[in-house]
């Protein structure tokens, strides 16, 4: 029994002492392979600066190789601002990394400040740094050799020409082209056509060319007889209303006749019987041609076209010598013929030179659309803001920074008495105003507690019933996150609502309101404008992707 209980006793032993080198042997990977804690720590160069001077914050982590580390990023060291940001350097040893990162901080007012623990992300595990007590002392100026001056009053400039210049130029250039092609197509003397040179002769040398062209003529090659007679009497008629001043055209053959039998019996025209009689003739024989399709030997046909030529030159020797008075009104007919044929010139440039501009008004209306054309050729208030030449700049303290179409005027608020109590200092800067639809306006809190932490929803709710007692009903309000463009991060409040005016008109208007702060002072930015206005949504995403604040207090 005993031999057993030994036995069994030295099995048990055994037994513990594997079981212990299992475990020791489990344990042993994760001793030789765990993670030890990583170390952050935080320096300053200097607890004591002037206005102005910086700061050099520094911040070490030590850390496994396979950590990911996130370092403060942004305004986050407020009240003091940050300069700049410097991954300095990586130390690598073994599995350990050393990262350091310096901040170059400031501050331009003087007093004590204390830099906030800053917040280090490892894994997603937060860690933070000391705190800082900073003291910032004035810059101390000799006022007996450095004179001091008084604040200058705001300065109007004048708008730069320069874009106005260089509009005027492409107008005046597109002008001239104009003006060159109306004036080359139109009004300039052309060389006269042979037409027209035929049209300017004399009746009698005018009919003699026309009778010589028409002996030269096909027409009785091609048996044409109908067409050979017509030109032959209108030749004929036409020299007769020119040069006698009778109405020969719409006449008949014996209204013609009768006529030049009248003009000879009152002595006006020296014409023979037979000469008369022979005109009659051939006027009878044309009437047979054109309506009766007689056709006439070409020997008889050319015979008249003979006798047209004598009876044009017997007329014309026949016709008194024109008086003084009848020359001048021959050379008044002409210049008022002249002058006709410029009117008409200037007309057709007119008529022309206003189609060019109802197509391209046409055109641009389809491409760009009516209310784009009618706003460039009549002007709109915002668009002449966002096409204008717009100004970069910082308003208040702690300072705002942002572009608008013009700069910002300072305003003198009234506050009540139990608010002037708490606050040190407020600036505030605008343009336009609320009532107008479209504004900008900025306004930086300093509070006379430092240490107390901003209350957005007071000052937004303190706007918005602005916004309520200048008309503005049926507010929808939303916020959101908004980030500038340093990364400081405040609140958007935006939306839109009805501005109704004293005049019983009323208008949807929206409206931005940004709100920035810190410990001892809150920044604002507040943007209204029309709700269908395209220019105004193009200037608000332009003043806001410009917008920044400084967190200085």
């Amino acid at each position: 029994m005993q031999m057993d209980g030994l036995h069994k006793l030295r099995s048990i032993k055994k037994f513990q002492s594997i079981l212990g080198t299992s475990l020791f042997l489990m344990l042993l990977p994760v001793a030789g392979f765990s993670q030890t804690e990583p170390k952050v720590d935080a320096e300053v160069d200097t607890l004591a600066i002037k206005i102005g001077e910086q700061i050099q914050y520094k911040i070490t982590v030590e850390a496994d190789s396979t950590d990911v580390v996130f370092f403060p990023e942004g305004q986050t060291f407020s009240p003091l601002e940050t300069v700049e940001a410097i991954m300095s350097d990586t130390i690598k040893n073994n599995d350990k990394v050393i990262l350091q990162k310096i901040y170059s901080l400031t501050q331009f007012d003087s007093g004590a400040y204390t830099i906030p623990p800053q917040r280090i992300a490892i894994n997603e595990q937060p860690f933070f740094t000391d705190s800082f007590q900073v003291k910032v002392a004035d810059v101390v100026v000799d006022t007996t050799k450095q004179k001091m001056y008084d604040i200058k009053p705001l300065t109007q400039v004048d708008r730069s020409t320069a874009d106005m210049w260089l509009t005027a130029l492409w107008i005046l250039l597109g002008l001239i082209v104009i003006g060159a092609a109306v004036y080359w197509f139109f009004l300039r003397k052309k060389p006269l056509t042979e037409e027209e040179k035929v049209a300017l002769l004399p009746p009698y040398d005018r009919a003699l060319m026309e009778l010589k062209k028409l002996e030269n003529s096909r027409y009785l090659i091609q048996d044409e007889y109908k067409q050979y007679y017509s030109e032959l009497t209108d030749i004929v008629r036409s020299y007769l209303e020119e040069d006698v001043h009778v109405t020969a055209m719409e006449s008949t053959t014996s209204e013609l006749i009768t006529k030049l039998e009248m003009l000879r019996d009152a002595g006006e025209i020296k014409l023979e019987d037979e000469t008369i009689q022979q005109f009659q003739k051939i006027l009878q024989t044309a009437d047979l041609v054109k309506f009766a399709k007689n056709k006439p030997a070409s020997s008889v046909a050319e015979q008249d076209r003979k006798l047209v030529e004598e009876i044009v030159t017997k007329t014309h020797a026949g016709l008194p010598e024109p008086t003084e008075e009848d020359l001048l009104l021959d050379q008044e007919y002409l210049e008022e013929l002249t002058k006709k044929k410029q009117r008409k010139r200037i007309y057709w440039a007119a008529a022309i030179f206003a189609g060019l501009i109802v197509l391209g008004a046409i055109g641009s209306t389809i491409y760009f659309g009516t209310k784009k054309v009618r706003d460039t050729v009549f002007g709109y208030p915002t668009k002449d803001l966002l096409e204008g030449e717009w100004v970069a700049s910082s308003y208040g303290f702690p300072p705002v920074q942002l572009e608008t179409p013009e700069v910002l005027v300072r305003q003198e608020p009234q506050l009540p008495k139990e608010t002037e109590e708490l606050i040190k200092e407020l600036q505030a800067f605008s343009y336009g105003s609320y009532a107008g639809i479209f504004s900008v306006s900025t306004s930086s809190i300093t509070f006379k507690n430092q240490e107390e932490d901003p209350k957005f929803d007071a000052i937004i709710n303190s706007t918005l019933a602005n916004f309520e007692q200048l008309g503005l009903k049926n507010i929808i309000t939303k916020q959101e996150e908004f980030d500038t463009q340093s990364g400081v991060k405040g609140m958007k409040t935006f939306g839109t609502g009805t501005l109704e005016r004293p005049n019983g008109d009323s208008k949807r208007a929206k409206y931005n309101i940004l709100t920035f702060g810190g410990k001892g002072f809150i920044q604002q930015v507040v943007i209204t404008w029309e709700e269908e206005d395209q220019y105004a949504e193009q200037i608000v995403n332009r003043i806001l992707s410009t917008l920044d604040v400084k967190t200085q207090a």
